[in-house]
């Protein structure tokens, strides 16, 4: 088997990457990959873990079909909990499943999918395969169980048919009444490493070629597809042999409830623990958004060279801004600056624009 490179992608842009060096099944050097190296890493097969928060990842009852044609009942299945439109989306597929059974489906934004190969390109890297955090977590042996392990300012939660990744405070809620086991010891984490790098479960490569070719038509083609799959014959006859996942509807069940008592407008939508995920990304920062942008505008200005190109604050996507710099490291000071506000800047996307980084990012409250 070839060497394989695993890289962990920080969840800000301008921080180092760790990566392990696998051969033979075993890690045979650990480091870090800084993005101001001279030299660059040899090539090899190099697979990426990337910050799952931004990824949703579903287990569906996919129609028979080829690749295009299910990815397009994904979306279509999906439309309802997507705030993008499908020209901006990349999907991609999880390995078949036996008959009878639901198909993994990630999807992730293209602008994202996009900002973590620039990422890996400024390392010297290239790819091969991108798979979210949630997916390197082991998948337990009860249906009532969830293995969490802590990535960055994130948790990864794994359950039969079920993966995401959540802040710390919202796990209790998305876990309702399963029990969450939390995998604090590193070489079972490693080792866990090791098989997504080795098999990785899905490859979110594997449709950003297609999602910006043909995708680009949209929700007017999932929608085409997804018709003309629902009247054939092979899905009639799949659709008759489906069960139903009792287990899986009762956590659903019950995850409501909770997302209930707590946020009652959010129970009713399609995909309410994204919803109040959503919300909880949105909420107004610490000191309001005044004290917000007052913070954010001291911050750039201590940083030479940088400027605040864009501010915006969206009720329903929070608060959001462009910063333009000279070098990947003035992120990480703006976000010291911030953080002695009680603030956290994330990154959501960088890219080099002749010369000069353009960084997107949200603001919100320091975990």
């Amino acid at each position: 088997m070839k060497p394989t490179r695993l890289i962990l992608i920080p969840s800000l842009g301008s921080e180092p990457a760790p990566y392990l060096f696998i051969a033979d099944g075993m890690v045979r050097e650990r480091g870090l990959l800084e993005l101001d190296a001279v030299e660059r890493p040899e090539p090899m097969r190099t697979v990426a873990v990337a910050p799952g928060a931004d990824v949703i990842l579903r287990w569906l009852d996919l129609p028979a079909g080829g690749p295009v044609q299910q990815r397009a009942a994904a979306l279509w299945m999906l439309k309802d909990s997507l705030a993008a439109p499908a020209d901006r989306l990349a999907v991609a597929l999880g390995p078949v499943p036996a008959a009878g059974r639901p198909r993994l489906v990630a999807v992730v934004g293209l602008s994202l999918l996009q900002a973590w190969t620039d990422y890996l390109e400024a390392l010297g890297v290239r790819a091969d395969a991108i798979v979210p955090d949630a997916l390197t977590v082991p998948e337990p042996d009860e249906d009532g169980r969830l293995n969490a392990v802590a990535f960055g300012p994130s948790t990864a939660l794994r359950g039969r048919g079920f993966a995401a990744s959540v802040q710390p405070d919202l796990v209790e809620l998305v876990a309702g009444a399963r029990r969450v086991e939390p995998i604090a010891d590193a070489g079972a984490v490693e080792r866990a490493l090791i098989d997504a790098a080795l098999s990785p479960l899905v490859n979110l490569l594997s449709s950003q070629d297609r999602a910006r070719g043909t995708a680009r038509r949209g929700w007017a083609l999932a929608s085409a597809l997804a018709g003309l799959l629902a009247v054939s014959p092979l899905v009639l006859v799949g659709a008759a042999a489906a069960r139903d996942d009792i287990d899986a509807r009762k956590a659903a069940e019950q995850a409501r409830a909770g997302i209930a008592s707590v946020a009652p407008d959010l129970a009713a939508r399609p995909d309410p623990v994204e919803a109040l995920r959503q919300r909880v990304r949105a909420a107004p920062p610490p000191g309001g958004v005044v004290g917000a942008a007052a913070a954010l505008f001291a911050a750039v200005e201590g940083v030479e060279g940088a400027e605040l190109d864009l501010l915006i604050v969206d009720p329903a996507a929070g608060m959001k801004a462009s910063v333009t710099h000279a070098d990947y490291q003035d992120m990480q000071a703006i976000g010291r600056a911030m953080r002695a506000h009680g603030l956290e800047i994330t990154e959501t996307g960088t890219l080099d624009d002749r010369g000069r980084i353009v960084s997107d990012i949200t603001i919100g409250s320091a975990r």
